[in-house]
């Protein structure tokens, strides 16, 4: 079948994209062209098989789905990307969103119908899980996105950092990092860095070093 939408699965546990792949093996308009175990490995077989759709987890090792889908949409922006996640926090939805994914779907879901949310997103539809906030106030909300800098200054303060050995790595001024500090704890509504460290995990913001 010519016609078929051809799928990459990626998932950092080999049991869930087994899981994933009988759901999908079963619908002859689908085709699972592989299948990734972390970010850096997703954004490779990207490149290299070209697939219409990624299923992607949101929570993964080396590279989080947020940052994958990021990298992946710069080189190949007419892929769909379907986020994966076990959280249903709402900063963490429009994280997704803003990084340019068409979906988000909770994998724990009971009535998951991945097929279904795949050809969604193929055919350039948005698909929000049912159990999640109205797509509307999730768009509407976008005070609390942060953006790449960001994200990648957050990244470096989970694993401990000082803004000093953050500008160094980051190749800015101490200043500039003490000011998106401020800025990531302002939009999240935090005071403390403990507090932030542990709201990043939580809400998969980061990866765990």
């Amino acid at each position: 079948m010519a016609d078929k939408i051809s799928v990459l699965l990626v998932d950092d546990h080999a049991l869930v994209r087994r899981g994933f792949r009988r759901m999908l093996d079963d619908d002859e308009t689908l085709e699972v062209v592989g299948e990734a175990s972390n970010g850096a490995e997703a954004v490779r077989l990207a490149e290299k098989l070209h697939p219409q759709v990624i299923v992607m987890d949101c929570a993964l090792p080396e590279m989080t789905g947020l940052e994958a889908t990021r990298k992946i949409l710069q080189s190949h922006p007419e892929t769909a990307i379907l986020m994966l996640s076990m959280h249903s926090e709402d900063t963490l939805v429009r994280q997704a969103l803003d990084a340019g994914a068409r979906g988000y779907v909770l994998k724990n879901a009971i009535d998951l119908d991945l097929a279904s949310a795949i050809k969604k997103v193929a055919a350039g539809k948005s698909v929000i899980d049912p159990q999640l906030a109205r797509t509307e106030s999730l768009k509407g909300e976008r005070d609390a996105a942060l953006t790449n800098r960001e994200l990648e200054i957050l990244q470096h303060i989970v694993a401990g950092k000082s803004n000093k050995e953050i500008a160094s790595e980051l190749d800015l001024s101490v200043n500039t990092v003490s000011v998106h500090r401020a800025n990531i704890m302002d939009r999240l509504g935090i005071h403390k860095t403990a507090e932030l460290v542990v709201y990043a995990i939580r809400n998969g913001l980061v990866n765990l070093p």
